[in-house]
C-alpha cells in the first residue's frame, strides 16, 4: 500500500516543485522605467499622469511626482489609458517617451511622435471619460459641552457634497451653528446652497445657484437668493487652482425686527486652494458675494481662510477664519463679524 501511495503522489510532489518557479517568474511584473534630465533612473510603477506631472510608486521611496519637462524617457511595462488634449483616447499600448516626446502607435501601425503637452490625462478616471459621476465631499460635526462655574454648549455642523462628471457638476453646502452659555441661546445661524454647472469645451462653464441663510442674533429671519452665473477655472494646477464665477440674482430678505427688502443682485464667487505646503495639505480661500443693484452701497462678503491636513482612515482636520461683512447690517449689529474655528471630519 505504502508502495502504491509513494508511486502515485511522488510525481506529482515533484512536478508541483517544478513548476513553483515557473508560476513565481509569471507573477513578477517588470517595472516601468524614467530617465530624467539629470540623469536619474527611476524604477517603479506609473500610477497617473496629470497637470504636468506623472506619479509614480517606488519600492526606495514611495510614490513620486515627477515634473513631466524633466523626463527625457519612459517605458512602462503595461498598457496604459491616455487621454490627449484633443480628446482622443488611446488605449491598449504601453506609454513611450522618448528624446522628450511621446511615442504613439495609430490604427494603421504607425508610430507617431507627439509633444507632451498633447497628454492630458494618464489612466484617467471613468468621470472623465463620459463614463459616470465622481462623488466628493465632506462631512463633520463638533459638539462641546462644559460644566461648571459656567455651563456652555456648542454644536457645529458643516456638509459638502460634488458631483463631477465630464461635462456638469451639482454641488450641495451646508454650515450652521448653536451655542448656548448657561441655557441661554447666544448664536443659532445656517446656511445652504445647491449650484449646477454646466461645462462647455474647455474650463469655462454656466450654472445657476439658490442660497439661503439664517441668523437669528443678526436679526436675518431669512436671507434667500437665485439666479444664473458664467464661471472659468483658470488654474488646475494642484500647487495653485483658481476658479472665478460672476452673475446675477433675486435677492429677498426677511428680518426679524427691521423692515424686508427685495432687490436685483449682482453676485460673484472666488475659490482658490494650494498644495504647497505638502504632505497632502491644503490652503483653500472661497469668497462669495452679493451686491445690491438697487442701493449700490450695500454688499455682502463672506470670506473663508483655511488650512486642511489629512489625518487617519479619510479623517480630515483643518483650521479656519471666516469673516463675515454686511455693509447694511440693521442699527445694532455689527457689519465685521470674525469666527476662528477648528473641525475635524471625514472626507471622500
Amino acid at each position: 500500500m505504502n508502495s502504491m501511495y509513494t508511486r502515485i503522489f511522488l510525481p506529482l510532489v515533484l512536478l508541483c516543485l517544478a513548476c513553483a518557479p515557473l508560476r513565481a517568474e509569471e507573477e513578477v511584473v517588470p517595472a516601468d522605467e524614467i530617465l530624467l534630465k539629470n540623469g536619474s533612473r527611476i524604477l517603479g510603477t506609473v500610477v497617473e499622469a496629470r497637470d504636468g506631472s506623472v506619479t509614480v510608486d517606488t519600492d526606495f521611496a514611495g510614490t513620486l511626482a515627477i515634473s513631466m519637462d524633466q523626463v527625457v524617457s519612459m517605458q512602462t511595462s503595461q498598457p496604459v489609458v491616455m487621454q490627449m488634449a484633443d480628446e482622443t483616447v488611446l488605449e491598449e499600448q504601453p506609454m513611450v517617451i522618448a528624446d522628450s516626446q511621446l511615442q504613439v502607435t495609430d490604427s494603421t501601425g504607425a508610430t507617431q511622435a507627439l509633444a507632451l503637452d498633447q497628454l492630458l490625462v494618464v489612466n484617467p478616471e471613468a468621470w472623465e471619460l463620459g463614463q459616470g459621476y465622481a462623488w466628493s465631499g465632506l462631512a463633520n460635526m463638533a459638539l462641546t459641552i462644559e460644566k461648571g462655574n459656567s455651563d456652555t454648549e456648542e454644536l457645529d455642523y458643516k456638509l459638502e457634497s460634488v458631483w463631477r462628471s465630464d461635462d456638469d457638476r451639482y454641488t450641495i453646502k451646508l454650515d450652521g451653528e448653536i451655542d448656548e452659555a448657561n441655557e441661554v441661546k447666544n448664536t443659532d445661524n445656517w446656511t445652504v446652497q445647491g449650484k449646477y454647472d454646466y461645462f462647455f469645451d474647455g474650463p469655462t462653464y454656466w450654472g445657476v445657484m439658490a442660497y439661503a441663510e439664517a441668523d437669528e442674533f443678526a436679526d436675518l429671519d431669512l436671507r434667500y437668493y437665485i439666479g444664473p452665473y458664467i464661471g472659468r477655472e483658470f488654474l488646475t494646477d494642484p500647487i495653485f487652482t483658481l476658479s472665478a464665477e460672476v452673475g446675477g440674482s433675486y435677492v429677498n430678505e426677511d428680518f426679524i425686527t427691521a423692515p424686508d427688502q427685495e432687490y436685483p443682485g449682482a453676485n460673484w464667487a472666488l475659490h482658490m486652494t494650494s498644495n504647497y505646503l505638502g504632505g497632502d495639505s491644503r490652503l483653500y480661500f472661497d469668497q462669495l458675494g452679493i451686491w445690491n443693484l438697487d442701493e449700490t452701497s450695500d454688499i455682502i462678503v463672506n470670506t473663508t481662510l483655511g488650512l486642511a491636513f489629512p489625518l487617519l482612515w479619510g479623517f480630515e482636520a483643518a483650521a479656519e477664519i471666516l469673516w463675515e461683512y454686511d455693509s447694511g447690517a440693521v442699527q445694532g449689529i455689527e457689519k465685521m463679524d470674525e469666527t476662528y474655528g477648528f473641525r475635524v471630519g471625514y472626507t471622500w
